[in-house]
């Protein structure tokens, strides 16, 4: 029992220092820009990504009941081929084994035809976790890392008894293995190791069923292929929140270069339109019916244009320039829209400011000027805004 724990208390003090000493002193270099440990995922590496072979030797030993613990039991040839699959997970196969011993207690004797010093031989497969890996983030120039394993399969070959037949015999065990980087293509190892197998195959007298054969085995592992592993790049895009859709944007679009498209036009009829001359002038002889002026307006407006006012200027110039003779300004508005009350108030207005800008911009004298405001009306005919006019006779 004092060699058990005496194996148990090492893996104990192995994998607490090992943990110990991957999340402090070998997280340098592994964090995000917030102090964070960076993990995966990673890239699925190649078939041929990351194999390992372990070459090494050490010391084989029994430990169990009735049993003198020796740290050195015999010599253990430590061969292994693996992989690892992930920065966490991998697994190998091997050959652990070739000498082993031990010193029964007193009083106790072996079962007839077994001896004490015989060959062994463990053919192995392990699962491989990395546990420096898995607590402290990936980091391919960690110096140390710590690797529990569990061994699922094990055929061991006792050649024991005393006409030196084979005995096999089915083992299963775990262990700790400790990787020490030397390099891109080498590291170090110290593989620590415990399997268990029924007592009665080495001949130990005692009630248990099983006993332990550690080992303890150093070398070195010749890394393969490519050795390290890539982290998953990827750029999240910027997602602008819009109140609709793509569709509706590229139409929202489209619909206000239009829009500019129509105001451009706009302002060069505007331009146009500010340049040039009446397109009615109304002149006449003494012998002919007196010229007549109109201009019109917006719907609800007393407001002249530039359009009305440069008819306004040309009028004046022309004919009430030329003439003595006294002007009524008659004021009109759409009776098809709006109150009589509202259309005798605009018609009004109409017609007074005609009057104002022919005073105020053409230097008319106002006493031969009358500003009558005649109400809605649809004698001028279709369309209905002909009758937002003001007529001058």
């Amino acid at each position: 029992m004092k060699g058990i724990k005496f194996i148990l208390g090492t893996l104990a003090v192995a994998g607490l220092l090992g943990f110990s000493f991957t999340a402090s002193a070998q997280e340098n270099g592994n964090r995000d820009e917030n102090g964070n440990i960076v993990r995966g995922s990673y890239e699925t590496n190649g078939f041929w990504d990351n194999w390992f072979i372990g070459l090494g030797a050490g010391a084989n030993t029994v430990a169990g009941e009735n049993v003198n613990f020796k740290p050195f039991g015999g010599l253990a040839v430590d061969v292994n081929l693996g992989k690892w699959f992930t920065p966490t997970v991998g697994a190998r196969i091997g050959y652990k084994g070739l000498k082993n011993s031990f010193e029964l207690k007193d009083n106790n004797v072996l079962k007839a035809g077994f001896k004490d010093e015989y060959n062994q031989h463990l053919f192995h497969a392990d699962f491989l976790w990395n546990l420096s890996n898995s607590f402290s983030g990936y980091k391919e120039t960690r110096f140390w890392d710590i690797i529990p394993y569990a061994q699922f399969v094990g055929l061991a070959n006792f050649r024991n008894k005393a006409d030196d037949s084979n005995n096999f015999e089915y083992a299963a065990g775990a262990g700790i293995l400790n990787d020490f980087r030397l390099g891109n293509h080498v590291d170090l190892y110290l593989d620590l190791a415990a399997d268990v197998a029924r007592r009665e195959s080495l001949g130990i007298p005692g009630d248990k069923i099983y006993t332990f054969l550690p080992s303890l085995t150093a070398g070195l592992i010749f890394n393969l292929g490519r050795t390290n592993f890539d982290r998953h790049t990827s750029i999240t895009p910027v997602v602008v929140p819009l109140p609709f859709t793509t569709d509706q944007y590229n139409a929202l679009k489209n619909r206000v270069a239009e829009l500019e498209k129509e105001n451009a036009a706009l302002k060069d009829e505007i331009n146009a339109l500010k340049n040039a001359k009446p397109d009615t002038v109304y002149v006449g002889k003494e012998s002919e019916v007196e010229p007549v002026a109109r201009t019109f307006f917006d719907l609800n407006s007393s407001k002249l244009s530039a359009r009305e006012k440069a008819h306004l200027d040309y009028f004046a110039s022309q004919v009430i320039a030329n003439t003595d003779k006294n002007y009524t300004i008659k004021g009109y508005a759409d009776s098809a829209t709006g109150s009589a009350a509202t259309n005798d108030r605009i018609s009004q207005a109409r017609a007074d400011a005609v009057k104002d800008y022919l005073v105020k911009n053409c230097g008319v004298d106002a006493s031969r000027l009358e500003a009558v405001g005649q109400g809605g009306t649809d004698q001028f005919s279709k369309p209905i805004a002909n009758n937002r006019t003001v007529v001058i006779e």
